[in-house]
């Protein structure tokens, strides 16, 4: 199937079967939203994959007990920086430096812009900067896991605080900002299967600006 075919196929899977998604579909996954871009390259989150069915239980009561939380194959949750630090935006400049083998003027007068404009700000206005930066990758991996024929299903309905404490993300200067199980769809408890995508007109949603 074709992009737009796969878009069509998916939806928020409101329940899941428990079966375990291949190794080789979740690196292709995992590696989809490795390559999300980001401002600046950044890349102020970080991605944590729960398999432990113990911990699963623990999410999903932080989760207002969404079933999927249990019954998906893994548990992606994606956790934001809970601030930009110097420490932290030098690690990815002299990455990029290192990976690409040259040190420009250019891209060190950027640096330095990116230093005296980041940390400064407040910790709230940095954690809701690179919050955004999260939802595309979020994007990417829904339409990835599509691709590869896997269901997911998209979160905002869990009580951060709690995610946190069970992960200890704090201690890692992290705050958990959207959970996506990915799975199979559970035919017989899913009460969206058959129904249709409803999604505005065309010509209600575009709208070319010559």
């Amino acid at each position: 199937m074709n992009v737009v075919e796969r878009m069509e196929w998916r939806y928020a899977v409101k329940a899941m079967n428990g079966e375990k998604v291949s190794g080789d579909k979740i690196e292709r996954i995992l590696e989809a939203i490795r390559l999300s871009p980001s401002s600046s390259g950044l890349q102020p989150y970080e991605l944590l994959v729960v398999t432990n069915p113990e911990l699963k239980t623990q999410l999903r009561a932080a989760a207002h007990n969404q079933s999927q939380v249990d019954d998906c194959s893994h548990l992606l949750v994606f956790a934001a920086w809970d601030t930009y630090t110097e420490d932290r935006i030098n690690k990815w400049f002299d990455l990029v430096n290192e990976v690409r083998g040259v040190k420009s003027e250019g891209w060190e007068n950027y640096r330095n812009s990116i230093l005296k404009s980041y940390p400064p700000r407040p910790a709230e206005v940095n954690f809701e900067h690179a919050s955004k930066q999260v939802y595309i990758a979020l994007g990417i991996a829904m339409l990835a896991a599509a691709m590869e024929e896997v269901d997911s299903t998209p979160m905002e309905g869990f009580i951060p605080a709690e995610v946190d404490r069970i992960l200890g993300l704090e201690a890692k200067g992290l705050k958990s900002v959207l959970l996506l199980p990915i799975g199979y769809r559970n035919p017989e408890k899913d009460y969206l299967i058959n129904a249709k995508k409803v999604r505005k007109s065309m010509s209600d949603f575009v709208h070319e600006v010559k």
